[in-house]
């Protein structure tokens, strides 16, 4: 497989250094495991590791490959095993806050051409949580489309509700309905697969992201459980995420479904999925107007009157507020470790000249 089929168009092709070349190959990001990493490149598929340089010197998760990236990759042992180097520069990296009290990026993939946010037309639908996905999607630059799976549950009237309800808000964002059970609209998704484009599949557990997979290599390739009853809740059958290869040439990542959704430094992701709060606060009295108490909020004058859905400000509100504490969490984190490596870099050079004297 030529490394265009794998996605390296002409934005990648400018982003290479020639002087790299002659010792490195351009490989791919295919998965991400525990302890190492699978690359693909012209030459092969092997797994990887990173060298100590790129292991060490990274100030922060950011810096560490994710699936999707290209790396500069050293070929060893008769091409059967591989070191990266260094990461390319990114045209798109989505990630989210580390799930639990830590207070760190965890990358979900990178390099990404359009997502697919899916939704079950279960217990699972939740219009909050959607927006949750479309913010951390935006924020990354990435072209959205929402997917609304077993649509063998609800009736036509049903679909045209959720569809409805959902272009109310996001009238722009791209929407298809579609059953892993009857077989509906799964050409209208595959339509939407294109050769040597990256998709990414994000949503919770058991809304049939695998299963989907399934249909789409026409096998079964992947371990699929059923949901449980009570609550419609899959059992994380992805473990890992990677990059897999459709026939058609496209190419897909999968994840694991995320139960918690924390935003990190995420201003345009809001603004650009809540764009009728962005423009209403342009009209508030105030340009700090924190939207809660001020008079004069146009945003909090538009709940009043009910030209705002009182759940959505809640919870642009509540990501807001997040992320912002997120944010200067993270900001004092990174000044911590920062002076704590003075600090070891000055005891270091004491050290060292009690030593001569």
């Amino acid at each position: 497989m030529s490394l265009h089929e794998l996605g390296f168009c002409d934005w990648f092709k400018d982003k290479v250094d020639p002087t790299k070349i002659t010792d490195y190959k351009i490989a791919r990001v295919i998965a991400v495991n525990k302890d190492n990493y699978a690359v693909k490149s012209e030459v092969k598929e092997v797994l990887a590791e990173l060298t100590g340089k790129l292991m060490y010197g990274a100030q922060s998760t950011l810096d560490y490959p994710a699936v999707g990236d290209w790396v500069y990759a050293q070929y060893l042992d008769e091409d059967t095993f591989a070191v990266i180097n260094e990461v390319l520069p990114r045209k798109s990296l989505l990630y989210r806050k580390a799930s639990g009290k830590k207070i760190d990026f965890q990358l979900i993939a990178a390099n990404i051409d359009a997502a697919f946010i899916i939704q079950s037309l279960d217990v699972n639908y939740n219009l909050r949580r959607l927006e949750r996905y479309l913010v951390m999607v935006s924020e990354a630059h990435i072209h959205p489309v929402v997917l609304l799976s077993k649509s063998d549950l609800a009736s036509a009237d049903e679909l045209e509700q959720k569809t409805t309800q959902i272009h109310k808000f996001m009238p722009d964002v791209e929407i298809a309905t579609f059953s892993n059970i009857s077989g509906s609209g799964l050409d209208g998704v595959k339509a939407l697969l294109k050769p040597k484009q990256t998709y990414c599949l994000l949503g919770s557990s058991g809304v049939g992201k695998t299963t989907l997979l399934n249909r789409k290599m026409e096998k079964e390739v992947f371990e699929i459980q059923d949901v449980r009853e009570k609550d419609s809740k899959g059992r994380h059958t992805t473990t890992r995420r990677q990059l897999i290869s459709l026939e058609n040439g496209a190419m897909i990542i999968d994840t694991p479904g995320m139960r918690e959704l924390g935003n990190i430094a995420v201003e345009f992701g809001l603004n650009d999925t809540f764009g009728e709060i962005a423009e209403l606060a342009t009209e508030c009295r105030y340009s700090d107007c924190t939207h809660t108490l001020e008079k004069g909020c146009a945003v909090l004058a538009a709940v009043k009157n009910k030209t705002l859905v009182q759940e959505r400000y809640e919870n642009y509100m509540k990501m807001n507020k997040e992320s912002e504490f997120n944010e200067m969490s993270y900001l004092e984190k990174r000044q911590k470790d920062k002076d704590f490596g003075k600090m070891i870099k000055t005891a270091k050079k004491q050290l060292k000249l009690r030593k001569k004297q």
